[in-house]
């Protein structure tokens, strides 16, 4: 693990200090343009270039912010595939599963979950056949797993970067009994080690 990762690894997942109106404001800001120059945020939030610095760094040592990226339309740069892979692992192969999943370059992105599968991952590919050598030649090749199920993604209509709490509505609406089934994590999935 590289001293970036370890970096990382020690503030993903645990909350800093709470944020206030301009750390969300700067959120937003960069969420829409990550390129932005402090300069521009500074006058878009309507504090000073030193304060925007000082705040933007607070928020990378903070691990609120963990990099900056740009946003790639994956089809246009040759992977215009994308499958769910929902996996089922093997009790007590957790850890090993989680170290093997982290060296997967096809893999986009993997959660944790509860419920019929143990994890769900993000795949791409650049043909269905891909998907296909993934699933079957790799993924439900390991010891780990118990089982495989891929779906491939016919379009994807949202995709933001991040939410904010901000972001979502508040909502009065009273939910009827029985509309939602809640599963709980298998002993052992809910303490995972962080990445």
């Amino acid at each position: 693990m590289s001293s970036k990762d370890a970096e990382h690894s020690k503030h993903s997942g645990r909350s800093a200090a709470p944020l206030d109106e301009t750390a969300y404001r700067i959120l937003e800001v960069l969420r829409d343009n990550g390129r932005v120059s402090i300069a521009a945020l500074a006058e878009k939030i309507g504090i000073s270039r030193a304060n925007a610095y000082t705040r933007v760094e607070s928020l990378v040592h903070d691990g609120v912010i963990t990099g900056f990226t740009a946003r790639v339309d994956q089809a246009k740069a040759g992977l215009s595939i994308g499958a769910l892979v929902f996996v089922t692992v093997m009790p007590q192969a957790w850890a090993s599963f989680r170290e093997r999943v982290l060296e997967m370059p096809d893999v986009e992105w993997c959660a944790i979950t509860t419920g019929e599968h143990d994890a769900m991952l993000l795949i791409r590919a650049v043909d269905v056949s891909g998907v296909h050598e993934f699933s079957t030649g790799v993924i439900a090749q390991l010891p780990e797993v118990r089982t495989v199920v891929s779906v491939v993604v016919l379009d994807e209509v949202i995709r933001r970067s991040y939410l904010l709490p901000g972001d979502l509505p508040e909502r009065d609406t009273e939910i009827p009994l029985g509309m939602t089934r809640w599963t709980p994590a298998s002993p052992g999935r809910d303490t995972l080690p962080p990445r």
